[in-house]
């Protein structure tokens, strides 16, 4: 998800990224080999390996895919090792953004997200430049024909920071340390979200419009398009005539 704006912008953006299908294969299993490089191969003991399975499992991925990368990650299969970070600076309108990433290779990777923010206008910055107008929060976002009351009571028993509604639109916040333990609370009474994960939310919305709206949009969606890039965040705000105009 590129931006936390309004939920409009939100909804659009989710359209366009269930059109690159395998490109998100792609991200997920990257994904999947790191935690289980890292964390092993049990989910008993490796939540991050749990929480990208299941997001590959909402993605439809086939279980042999999954399986695949969990043993790339731990060593029963020859695979790619990764390096994992995140790139920061501004877009179109000094909009701060934040590029997670996941790269067999930094020099490349370097030179094609420095492009982007060149092309487009915007500037890569240094470590720390734009991380401090983020914070780290576990999200988890029903879509419509849900009961806000219900899900209300049972994230707040849960543990969950905030829940709030817009336009029909369900959004959960936990701190990271008790997402799983909300979403699971949430799993066990049936309620289905339409996304859980780990992500940054902006602690404030910087307005755009115009072309510096255009130039912000394609700046990010060519930085999703890169396979190294598994992430981008940003504190755009963007209304939501200008978005439908933006995504035609």
């Amino acid at each position: 998800m590129a931006g936390h704006s309004k939920w409009a912008n939100i909804k659009h953006r989710k359209g366009a990224q269930d059109a690159k299908r395998g490109k998100v294969f792609t991200k997920l299993i990257k994904e999947i080999t790191v935690a289980a490089r890292i964390g092993g191969g049990e989910f008993e003991t490796n939540p991050r390996l749990r929480l990208a399975v299941d997001k590959a499992k909402q993605a439809n991925m086939p279980k042999d895919n999954i399986e695949r990368g969990i043993k790339k990650g731990t060593g029963d299969l020859d695979g790619v090792t990764y390096e994992e970070g995140i790139f920061e600076g501004y877009g179109p309108g000094g909009v701060a953004v934040i590029v997670e990433f996941l790269t067999d290779n930094r020099t490349r990777t370097v030179a094609d997200v420095r492009h982007a923010f060149n092309k487009y206008g915007g500037s890569l910055g240094v470590s720390g430049s734009v991380a401090f107008m983020f914070d780290r929060k576990g999200q988890i976002v029903f879509g419509e024909d849900h009961d806000f009351d219900t899900i209300f009571e049972a994230a707040l028993e849960a543990g969950a920071e905030d829940v709030k509604e817009e336009d029909g639109v369900i959004e959960v916040l936990t701190d990271p340390t008790e997402f799983e333990t909300v979403k699971n609370a949430l799993d066990q009474q049936g309620l289905n979200y339409q996304s859980a994960e780990l992500t940054m939310i902006p602690q404030n919305m910087n307005p755009v419009e115009g072309k510096q709206a255009d130039s912000l949009m394609k700046m990010i969606d060519v930085l999703e398009d890169n396979d190294d890039v598994q992430n981008v965040h940003a504190n755009f705000d963007i209304s939501d005539a200008e978005m439908e105009r933006i995504m035609g």
